[in-house]
């Protein structure tokens, strides 16, 4: 599990005695105005990314939290590298979740299952050496 808030200043807290998925299946259901949302990746369907080359899968977030933020999965399709780009969004946040790939900002870095990179907005970077199998869970506040 992965949690992203902003600001960090809430606890979480988990109900061990809730057996997930409830029977009841409501997703036009509302908490402060946010929906909770049950991606299944098997069956989600993959488009074009904002990059050439590259292919994404949309768990619903962005949709869910009415825009306030966007999660998708990211892998290669036919493409090794992005071009150089920049973002003027508030949050930019990849986490491997397989294979490799290697960022290149005013550092370069390797990445393997299990890092992650926040890129902060105006930075010039790029994602270059895309092995096969990545996946990238990708994390943009705004959506």
């Amino acid at each position: 599990m992965l949690e992203v808030s902003s600001p960090a200043e809430h606890e979480t807290f988990a109900d061990h005695a809730l057996a997930l998925p409830t029977a009841e299946l409501r997703p036009e259901r509302e908490f402060g105005g946010q929906r909770f949302v049950r991606h299944q990746a098997a069956s989600a369907r993959w488009d074009a990314w904002r990059f050439p080359g590259f292919l994404a899968r949309d768990t619903g977030i962005a949709a869910a939290t009415a825009g306030l933020a966007d999660v998708r999965v990211v892998r290669p399709h036919g493409a090794d590298a992005t071009p150089d780009a920049r973002h003027d969004g508030e949050l930019l946040l990849w986490f491997v979740l397989a294979g490799t790939v290697t960022w290149s900002g005013p550092t370069v870095e390797s990445l393997a299952a299990g890092d992650c990179v926040v890129v902060p907005p105006a930075l010039p970077h790029a994602l270059t050496a895309c092995s096969p199998d990545l996946e990238l869970l990708e994390v943009r506040l705004p959506a």
